[in-house]
């Protein structure tokens, strides 16, 4: 990792201790909501996340090493639009169920409060594209293991997931396999 990689992984790390806000009992009750809009709201500390975030879709000398990067609605969005600008890679929405206009590849799953269908247009991604998926938060990895499915739906291969932060007292992680992960912070 470059010194300025590395940097803006401490900045981001600093701001999202400072920032990020625990909601109780939210969206239902026992959940606890980590709330990331008061850091994109600080231009410093959603700078800092986006370089560290990019980081994931690069290689050690800096080099953009994916074709795209997918976010999932709705915060991912947020966060995977700057990271694909950062590496100059396209950006592809992955939504739920019924808001994409043309034919779609679809998933349904469970999360940690419910259950939820995500879907991605069939040509979204080229057959044979490198990936790396972006969203904020690594709970159970149901959002995360239906997005792997629904990029290798479409031909494509994730070569890496960012995320702001992982849960780490749930099993996200089992959901990657080998792909390679890059979490800001874990909680």
């Amino acid at each position: 990792m470059s010194p300025s990689a590395a940097g803006a992984l401490e900045r981001a790390r600093e701001a999202m201790a400072r920032l990020v806000v625990d909601v109780p009992d939210f969206p239902s009750p026992g959940v606890v909501f980590k709330d990331v809009t008061p850091l994109l709201a600080d231009h410093e500390a959603l700078t800092a996340g986006v370089a560290a975030l990019a980081e994931a879709g690069r290689d050690d000398d800096g080099a953009t090493t994916v074709d795209a990067v997918v976010g999932m609605e709705a915060r991912g969005f947020l966060l995977a639009a700057p990271v694909a600008l950062a590496l100059g890679a396209s950006l592809v929405p992955v939504r739920k169920a019924g808001k994409l206009p043309r034919a779609t590849h679809a998933v349904s799953y469970s999360l940690e409060y419910g259950e939820a269908t995500l879907e991605i247009h069939t040509d979204a991604l080229a057959p044979g594209s490198r990936v790396l998926l972006v969203d904020d938060v690594l709970a159970t990895g149901g959002t995360l293991r239906a997005t792997r499915e629904l990029v290798e739906a479409c031909g494509a291969e994730v070569a890496a997931v960012a995320m702001l932060m992982e849960l780490t007292f749930l099993p996200g992680r089992e959901a990657l396999g080998e792909v390679p992960l890059t979490c800001l912070t874990s909680v």
